[in-house]
Formats: C-alpha cells, structure tokens, sequence
C-alpha cells in the first residue's frame, strides 16, 4: 500500500468532500468530453467501470452507456475493487480506453446517515447496509472498538490520574483483535513494560502516561471508579491484527486495503464513508501500477479516474438514486506511452472545465425502439 500509517492517515485528510462533489447527470458527460479532449475518438472508447455489484451502482451505469455509447466493461469486484486480471480483456474491446473505479457508501438525506440505503425492492421499503461488502468488513473492527472503549476506565484517586485496563487487552501476543499502544496509554518502566499498580480480577490498575493526560486535556476526571473511556480512545492509542488472506483480489482483499488506517475508520463519525473513501485511495495507487505494467494497455490510449459514488436514498416516486461523485485522481495515457497523473484539484479543474452537456449522446429509448424493429436474425440451429 502507501507504506507507513501516518502516511494513510494524511492521505485520507487530504480527500476533499464537499465542495469536489457533483451529479453523476453532471460529472459523465463531462468525463466523456474530457476523453474527447484528450483525443479520444467518438465512438472508438470502451468505457469500463470497476464497480461493486449492487444494485444502487445502476444508474451510473445506465449514465456511462448513454454518453459513451456503449455498455461498460465488467471491470469490478464486489467492494469497488479493481479486477487487474480484466486489463487485457478491456484492452481488446476498444481503441480507446477508459476506466472508472469507485467505492460507493449510501446516504439517507432524512437522517443525515452514511452507510444505509433505502431499497425499493424489498417488502417495505427497507433500510440496509450499503456498500454491504465494507459494512460487513467493519462489523469485527467496531466491535472490538466497542468493547476496548467500554473496558478502559478511567478515575481520579488522591488527585492522581488512574487507568483500568481490562486484562484481555493487556495480551499484546494476541494473534487477532484491538492491541493498545501502552506506553501511550499507561506508564511503562525503561524497558517499555507497563507499571501495573494493583491487580483486580479481571483488570489492572495503573497510572495515566503523560501522552494520555496530553489526549485528554479537556476531559474532567471523576473520583471513585469514574467512567469509561469511550469515544475518547483515540485512533493513535491502538492498532488491529486480523489473521486474514494476503491474496491480491481475493476474499479479504478490501480488509487488507484498509487494516492499516482501521483506527481512522472506527473512531471517525461516518465510518462507512471513511472506509469507502480510503478503498478508493488504496485501489488507485494499486491499479494505476497494474495498468503501467499490462503489455496490452501499451500504445492505447487510457483515461484511468478514481472516485467515491455517494448513493443518495430514493426518495418516493423516484426509481434510481441521486447518485453523486467525489473524483479523487486520474491517470492518464496517450498512444505514445505518455503519462500523468492529475491529483484531486487538478482532476477536478480539468472536469469542470468541460462543457456539462455531451452532443454525442445516445437516445437510449430510440436505440432499443431500432433493435425493437429492426429484421429479426434467426440463429442456425
């Protein structure tokens, strides 16, 4: 991936939101003109989507047809990751190339909620997960979270500042789960061993380490037993081992992608919109490699854009979402093998400098109204 965690994480504060977001009415054929731009030739791209497989991913789809004139490439796996063994399939369908990857979270514009989806389908209507595939992979993370936040206590006793660990917690050889940072939690002696001053029956007690009273400055210690930590855990106060595969693409492949900067996720106020912002991150700087080195993308012309698709809850008497876009960086190829990439700001210059409206479109329904007509073919058999 990116290397460090801290690396991550200052990637992640570095995706702007709000003010890079835009309908997908809006930001398609705009992508489309930007491809034109660049010298892509009408009706000679292969557009392909690295999608995940829900439903809600539909409309971008439809849009993506419409304004490119062709159905995309398949180039997804569940999660929005990108399946790089599809490079040479894709190659072969086109003269000119384009890619969209994004993971996509649902929003419920009532509540104001990240991560749930109204589905129209269901008997009532019903509110799910969405995208199902990072809320499932989170449900063990926040969990954890979950307990360590509520079996961290913390009190004043004679005016000092006390801590109360749960003894699970304290088994740092511990193959899977939430592993604290310690020293940054308790006071440790010189080797870096923490300084247990009394032992309960199923916690130990210590004294707060001086990064500890820095976290929590503003917070007003209680006498006696005092309260649980809770939201006060800081994403810098521990860390997660998972026993999960290192296979590339496979099962596990988007908790692999995010495990790192787990902390950041769980303790953020939406998790699923962080978790899905940062798959996108970590998929980009994976895939743009995959695509500089497939002997079948030489020479061709590539228009390779990473974003997060915000899948607005239909409300009722509409069909499809109002799906918005957030671009995070693009990478761009021409036939001569020149490349670049454009970063958040730049990739977002470059769409909003093309014209909203795209003269190339397809008339969907008077496309299928020609194949609805046309003379039927009859097979050989």
């Amino acid at each position: 991936m990116y290397g460090t965690t801290g690396l991550l994480s200052s990637l992640l504060g570095a995706y702007k939101m709000s003010e890079m977001s835009m309908r997908y009415s809006r930001f398609i054929p705009r992508f489309y003109n930007l491809a034109k731009s660049l010298g892509f030739e009408r009706g000679k791209i292969m557009p392909s989507r690295a999608f995940c497989s829900d439903e809600s991913q539909g409309y971008p789809i439809i849009l993506i047809a419409k304004h490119f004139g062709s159905f995309p490439f398949n180039h997804g796996l569940v999660g929005g990751i990108v399946a790089t063994d599809r490079h040479a399939s894709h190659a072969h369908h086109g003269k000119d190339l384009v890619i969209i990857q994004a993971s996509h979270v649902g929003y419920d514009p009532e509540n104001g909620r990240f991560g749930v989806y109204r589905r129209l389908q269901t008997e009532k209507a019903s509110e799910t997960s969405n995208c199902g595939k990072i809320c499932g992979a989170l449900d063990w993370y926040l969990r954890e979270y979950e307990f360590a936040s509520n079996n961290i206590f913390l009190f004043l006793e004679n005016g000092k500042h006390k801590v109360i660990v749960d003894n699970q917690m304290l088994h740092a050889d511990r193959n899977e789960g939430l592993l604290l940072k310690l020293d940054k939690i308790v006071k440790v002696d010189s080797q870096g061993h923490p300084i247990p001053e009394m032992s309960k029956s199923t916690a130990k007690v210590f004294s707060a380490s001086p990064t500890l009273l820095e976290y929590l400055e503003d917070y007003e210690w209680k006498q006696g037993r005092g309260e649980s930590i809770g939201d006060r855990l800081h994403s810098d106060l521990f860390f997660y081992k998972r026993e999960i595969s290192q296979h590339s693409e496979g099962r596990d492949h988007l908790e692999k992608n995010l495990i790192d900067v787990m902390p950041y996720i769980v303790t953020s106020e939406w998790p699923a919109l962080t978790a899905a912002q940062a798959n996108t991150q970590v998929e980009f700087n994976r895939a743009f490699r995959t695509i500089l080195q497939e002997p079948t993308y030489r020479n061709k012309k590539i228009l390779f854009i990473s974003g997060l698709n915000v899948d607005i809850s239909p409300q009722e008497g509409q069909v499809f979402p109002l799906t918005k876009f957030i671009p995070w960086a693009a990478y761009v190829q021409d036939e001569h093998g020149n490349h670049q990439t454009w970063e958040q700001a730049e990739l977002y210059e470059q769409l909003q400098a093309q014209a909203p409206e795209n003269p190339d479109q397809v008339d969907l329904e008077t496309a299928i109204e020609i194949m609805e007509s046309a003379k039927e073919i009859q097979l050989p058999f």
